[in-house]
C-alpha cells in the first residue's frame, strides 16, 4: 500500500531550497531531482557559484552517529588523497544538519561518467584506488555502521518477503524451498574461509564510481559497513568465468600494490552475489509503501518479477556449485 502520507511528501521543491539556505547559501531557485530512491538528492542553484548537491537521508534508516560515521571516513579518505566526494562542512565544522523530518548535508558537484570495466586498463586504476581504501580501512572497524551478513541480507530479507505476501500465491512454495537451500548453501560457503570484517565502500557497482582525465572517485558512501573485502571488487566483474578471471586479474594486480588480499575470499563472490539478489527484492518490498517506488518500479511486485526472480536465484544455486574464481 502506498502511504498518502510519507515523510518525502513533505520534502517540496520550498522545503529544499529553505534547508540549503538555512546553511548560509544564496540559491538561484534552480532546483533538479537527481535519480535517487532510497534518499533524496538535488542539484541546487546557487546565486554566482557552482551549483551543490543537497541529500537528504531517508527518516530512520540510519542514526545521526551512523551517517556521521560515513562523513568521517570519506573525509579521513580524502585527507590521504584517496578521491572520494565528502560532504562539506560549514563554519562550525559540521557536516550533518538538521531541517524539518530531515537530517541532511552539501556535497560540491563532481562530473565524471560510468567507468568503462571492458578496460583492463580501467580495471587495473580502480583495483589501485580500491586497495588504498581498504589499507586505510584496515586500521579500525566501524563502531556504528553494521556489518554486512547472511543475517541481514538473506534470512531477514528472506523472512520479509514471506511474511508480508509480495510474492504471488503459486510462487510461495518455490521461493521458500528454494531461498531455504540457497541460505543453507551460502552459510556452508562461508564457512569455509576465515576473514576479517574491514570498513567497506558497500555499494562498489560502477554507478558509484566516476571516471574522469583517466582517473576514478567514489561517490555515495551511504552504504557504507563492515564485511569481507572481495565485497568491493566482486561488482567490477562481469561476462563469462574466462572474462571475469582476466578482469580480477587486473584489479588484484592494482588492489595489491596498496593492500594484501586473502585470496580465500574469492570463494565468497557468488554467495555475496546472491545475497545482493535478495536483498534488492526485500529492499523494494520495504519501501513499496514511498510513491517513488510504485512509480519508478512498476515491474516489481508482479507475478512475471517474481518468476524471473526466482529463475535468477536458481541460476544462482548453480553458480555457487561451481569452483570459485581463481587466478591462473
Amino acid at each position: 500500500m502506498i502511504d498518502s502520507q510519507h515523510p518525502y511528501n513533505s520534502l517540496t521543491p520550498d522545503a529544499v531550497l529553505d534547508a540549503v539556505e538555512s546553511l548560509g547559501y544564496l540559491s538561484d531557485a534552480r532546483i533538479l531531482a537527481l535519480n535517487s530512491y532510497e534518499n533524496r538528492v538535488y542539484q541546487v542553484g546557487i546565486e554566482g557559484k557552482s551549483p551543490i548537491i543537497a541529500k537528504f537521508y531517508r527518516p530512520n534508516r540510519w542514526s545521526r552517529e551512523q551517517i556521521q560515521e560515513e562523513h568521517d571516513f570519506a573525509e579521513h579518505l580524502l585527507d590521504l588523497e584517496i578521491p572520494v566526494v565528502p560532504p562539506l562542512r560549514d563554519d562550525s565544522n559540521v557536516s550533518l544538519h538538521h531541517f524539518g523530518d530531515f537530517l541532511f548535508a552539501v556535497y560540491e558537484r563532481k562530473g565524471g561518467h560510468a567507468p568503462e570495466l571492458d578496460n583492463l586498463d580501467c580495471l587495473h586504476v580502480i583495483g589501485r584506488l580500491i586497495g588504498r581504501m581498504h589499507s586505510l580501512a584496515k586500521q579500525a572497524p566501524f563502531k556504528h555502521r553494521p556489518i554486512l551478513d547472511i543475517q541481514s541480507f538473506g534470512i531477514e530479507s528472506r523472512e520479509f518477503l514471506l511474511s508480508n505476501d509480495f510474492i504471488p500465491k503459486e510462487l510461495v512454495q518455490a521461493y521458500d524451498s528454494l531461498t531455504q537451500d540457497l541460505i543453507t548453501q551460502i552459510q556452508a560457503r562461508f564457512g569455509q574461509v576465515k576473514f576479517d570484517n574491514i570498513r567497506l565502500h558497500g555499494d562498489c557497482h560502477p554507478g558509484n564510481i566516476l571516471w574522469r582525465d583517466d582517473s576514478a572517485f567514489f561517490v555515495d558512501l551511504d552504504d557504507a559497513r563492515m564485511g569481507p573485502a572481495v565485497q568491493d571488487l566482486w561488482m567490477l566483474l562481469s561476462g563469462d568465468r574466462v572474462q571475469q578471471t582476466s578482469q580480477l586479474d587486473e584489479v588484484l594486480d592494482g588492489y595489491q600494490q596498496f593492500c594484501d588480499f586473502n585470496h580465500a575470499e574469492l570463494v565468497l563472490i557468488e554467495p555475496l552475489r546472491t545475497l545482493r539478489i535478495m536483498h534488492y527484492s526485500a529492499w523494494l518490498a520495504r519501501r513499496w509503501n514511498d510513491p517513488a517506488f510504485p512509480m519508478n518500479f512498476p515491474w516489481f511486485n508482479s507475478a512475471r518479477y517474481w518468476s524471473e526472480h526466482i529463475l535468477e536465484l536458481r541460476e544462482q544455486f548453480s553458480a555457487m556449485q561451481e569452483p570459485p574464481l581463481a587466478l591462473w
